[in-house]
């Protein structure tokens, strides 16, 4: 039976493996290659971001991003080079009945279009999202400029439970199509007030004192700094937290939208918790001493 002979050209396989790793390969008529060069991309893209972003110890995630940066890299330009020589052993390939340029496109648009977008948001949505800091509510714990990871296993059946103290990513109550990110001073059943610019919880001042200088605040033995003065914004009495709902602050009182103005959150709204700051760059400088330091 004959079979009709095509030559595999060597730079379309590298150009589709550039374009999707693995697409090269199957190009060359290499399915199960494909395969390999798609899902080690996939994960080490993917759920290797994830991995860096939560599980690296802060000291450590600078040269985790950096190595993992360099190793999804390294794969690509891998997958490419492989295609590139597996296209130019043959001097003619012999094409197999698959190997048609519908096929090629249908790949593609599932690979490209449909699993790695799916991917992206579950990640996304359920583990790690990256966020950028556009304003100084959160300073001196966050600063405009900063790029942080944010757990998004936090606050679900099964997840850690919010704490007071935690850094919280929820849906702005005035306009559900932004995120904000505010600090948790209070939890359902709390009863809050400000006295002389300190905040109390159940009584109990979080600060030493309230004399509008950066100081500490505290809860348990959890720990932050603050600045700017506590104003009474909304608080004149003594409130208490509804059933289902968070009370935030901004750690820049004198700069902040929280909850002195917009009311208590319902928790079903706090989706993720800052983690770990992975870039920082302001007043036109990187700012290195920044990179991987935890938000507390």
């Amino acid at each position: 039976m004959n079979q009709e002979l095509h030559s595999r050209k060597p730079w379309v396989a590298a150009v589709m493996s550039l374009a999707l790793p693995g697409w090269g390969q199957l190009y060359n008529g290499q399915a199960n290659r494909a395969i390999w060069c798609f899902l080690s991309f996939s994960l080490l893209v993917l759920p290797g971001t994830a991995l860096f972003a939560l599980v690296v110890p802060p000291t450590l995630m600078l040269p985790a991003l950096l190595l993992g940066l360099a190793g999804t890299l390294g794969l690509w330009v891998y997958c490419a080079v492989d295609a590139f020589r597996a296209a130019r052993r043959p001097l003619a390939y012999v094409a197999k009945p698959w190997q048609t340029t519908g096929l090629y496109a249908l790949v593609f648009i599932a690979c490209a279009l449909l699993i790695l977008p799916s991917l992206t948001i579950y990640m996304r949505a359920h583990l790690v999202q990256p966020f950028r800091i556009p304003s100084a509510s959160m300073a001196p714990s966050l600063l405009p400029g900063d790029y942080v990871f944010a757990n998004m296993h936090y606050n679900c059946p099964g997840c850690r439970a919010v704490q007071r103290g935690d850094v919280a990513i929820f849906t702005y109550p005035n306009d559900r199509t932004m995120y904000y990110i505010k600090r948790i001073v209070a939890l359902p059943g709390d009863r809050v007030h400000i006295l002389n610019h300190q905040f109390f919880v159940n009584g109990k001042a979080l600060a030493a004192n309230g004399n509008g200088a950066t100081e500490f605040e505290h809860w348990g033995t959890t720990t932050w700094r603050v600045q700017g003065e506590l104003s009474m914004t909304n608080m004149d009495a003594e409130q208490t937290v509804p059933p289902g709902h968070v009370f935030l602050l901004g750690d820049n009182r004198s700069a902040s939208t929280d909850s002195r103005q917009f009311g208590a959150v319902p928790l079903a709204d706090v989706v993720g918790r800052a983690r770990q700051i992975w870039f920082s760059r302001g007043d036109g400088s990187i700012r290195w001493s920044r990179i991987g330091k935890s938000v507390n």
